[in-house]
């Protein structure tokens, strides 16, 4: 019979690494909180300006400024070396991409020990190929981090080094984002009373404590000038706040189950079905005396613990289940296999059966994972396609902009967003300080982000109108007529404070991407990209940035 070939870990790390790089390239950020809370305050750090949430005040201080340096270390340097915000942006995306890609090798190198080639290699196709992978490996996001730190938890558990996923989680949740402890608890409770290791588990416990949360705590209060533990902040907020972690983004458990189609099509569901294919496999396999194996459950325990805490929670994101993003792939893998391994076992016994269950073992993968890889393709071309206006617009404006004067001791002209500001990438696209960011009222009647103080002490001085409820705050906003400047999309409609400013005469567009509008685009060509039908079937406005004339 000849032999299916295996990844070996450096071939796996190359296919990995080189589909991270097409993500930090070309993928687009699609959450402004990733924008607001993280490259805002890197771009801080190392330049001195950007804008500042609530968040980030001193008065509520929920974020650590560990965790961004984390981030803001690659690009201080890079800012040494080259001056162009641009590609530094890209060179962190592509730190991240090396981060990603490596965690992914050694979750891989785990489950090849574990399960054995034919769930390591299906595992393996799933995560290089995922359009979730693709959104989630560069994004700057804690629960992207959380998912790098469980990629290791994971391979390390799988692989018997048990202080290795103890520290794994341990960095994720004390620097990353608190609530991954959930993918721990499995990993805790095999290590203390499956395998009794009490004392090497509440040593490694305090140790990582000691050496994540002190240099932490002295790097917050660096920045805030008080006694910070964000990670504890987050949680009371979370969990304890009176309503305030849901007063926006609240939907139904449904939103979960669209997502996961969405992002990972067939796996998803075979995901969600693999608990319940191990449960007939597992019968089967004890009728047949073949055994017992609770490998499977173990590894699935920490999905099914997060889908059970976060699916019933009212605030829902599609970031929060990046951190078992990996583990869909891994379950999906197992579900296949165990479903071809219960045919086999029938086909022992039903002769008749035999060969279908012979051609089902090279085909069933094989099959899944091509309908999966194209599936994974056709979306990533629909977001590429319809959602990626703003960052190549953006980027035009930063080289047009690069075109005046660099000197930022004169006036400031301001470059002016409204309905679009939670598309605004960062400050990274905006080529100096010349250029300022600047808010015009809108339909949006939340809360926005505020310009961090001038001066060293920036971070630790109590900005004004700042509240935790998510209020508006009507400081934020300019007069349309200081602005220089406007982005804007024009999507042929004018609604209470968003007129149609693209068809005013006094703007003039200077630069335009076109830019999917879902809700006049049919479902599901403005979802997943369909050569020909996806173009007679959707409808795009122009993201433009206009010129005031």
């Amino acid at each position: 019979m000849m032999s299916v070939w295996s990844p070996t870990l450096s071939v796996a790390f190359r296919l990995f690494f080189t589909a991270r790089i097409v993500s930090a390239l070309f993928n687009a950020i699609t959450d402004c909180d990733e924008t607001f809370n993280y490259w805002e305050p890197t771009h801080q750090i190392i330049y001195g300006f950007g804008f500042q949430t609530w968040e980030y005040s001193p008065s509520y201080a929920i974020r650590s400024y560990a965790y961004v340096w984390l981030y803001a270390l690659p690009a201080y340097v890079a800012n040494w070396l080259i001056s162009n915000k641009m590609a530094i942006f890209y060179g962190v995306r592509c730190a991240m991409a090396l981060a990603c890609a490596t965690c992914e090798t050694y979750f891989y190198k785990g489950i090849l020990a574990a399960f054995g080639g034919s769930t390591a290699r299906l595992c393996f196709g799933f995560l290089l190929v995922s359009s979730g992978m693709f959104i989630s490996s560069t994004a700057f996001l804690p629960s992207s981090f959380c998912m790098y730190c469980g990629l290791v938890a994971l391979g390390a558990w799988c692989l018997g080094s048990y202080t290795v996923a103890v520290l794994a989680i341990g960095v994720s949740a004390l620097l990353g984002w608190p609530f991954s402890i959930a993918l721990g608890v499995p990993i805790a409770v095999d290590i203390l009373f499956i395998h009794k290791r009490f004392f090497s588990f509440f040593k490694t416990v305090f140790l990582v404590s000691l050496l994540i949360l002190l240099p932490t705590i002295l790097v917050d209060y660096f920045y805030y000038r008080k006694l910070v533990i964000a990670s504890l902040g987050i949680v009371l907020y979370n969990v304890f706040g009176q309503g305030g972690p849901d007063l926006y983004g609240t939907e139904p458990w449904t939103f979960y189950l669209l997502n996961g189609i969405l992002n990972f099509n067939i796996v998803f569901l075979l995901a969600l079905a693999c608990p319940i294919i191990w449960a007939l496999w597992k019968f089967l396999l004890v009728k047949l005396n073949f055994g017992a194996d609770y490998k499977a459950l173990y590894c699935l325990s920490p999905m099914l613990l997060w889908m059970a805490i976060f699916f019933t929670r009212p605030h829902k994101e599609e970031r929060f289940l990046f951190p078992i993003y990996p583990l869909l792939c891994l379950a999906a893998a197992l579900c296949i296999n165990y479903a071809l391994s219960m045919l086999a076992k029938v086909a022992l016994k039903v002769p008749k059966v035999r060969g279908f269950s012979v051609i089902s073992q090279s085909f069933v993968p094989l099959g899944t994972l091509s309908i999966f890889a194209l599936l994974s393709l056709s979306r990533l071309l629909a977001l590429y396609y319809g959602y990626s206006a703003p960052m190549q617009v953006y980027g035009k404006l930063y080289g047009h902009l690069s075109t005046f004067s660099k000197d930022v001791t004169g006036e400031n002209e301001n470059v002016c967003v409204g309905k679009e500001w939670y598309r605004f990438p960062s400050h990274f696209f905006i080529p100096s300080e010349r250029w300022k960011i600047q808010f015009i009222q809108s339909a949006f009647k939340g809360q926005l982000p505020k310009h961090y103080a001038s001066g060293s002490n920036a971070t630790w001085i109590i900005p004004t109108g700042m509240n935790d409820m998510n209020k508006e705050e009507p400081d934020r906003y300019v007069d349309l007529d200081t602005c220089k400047y406007l982005i804007d999309l024009d999507d042929g409609e004018e609604r209470p404070n968003e007129p149609n400013y693209s068809q005013q005469t006094q703007w003039k567009a200077i630069i335009s991407a076109p830019f999917l509008i879902p809700d006049r685009s049919k479902l599901p060509y403005r979802a997943f990209y369909v050569p020909l039908l996806s173009t007679a079937n959707t409808v795009y406005g122009s993201y433009n940035v206009l010129q005031r004339q």
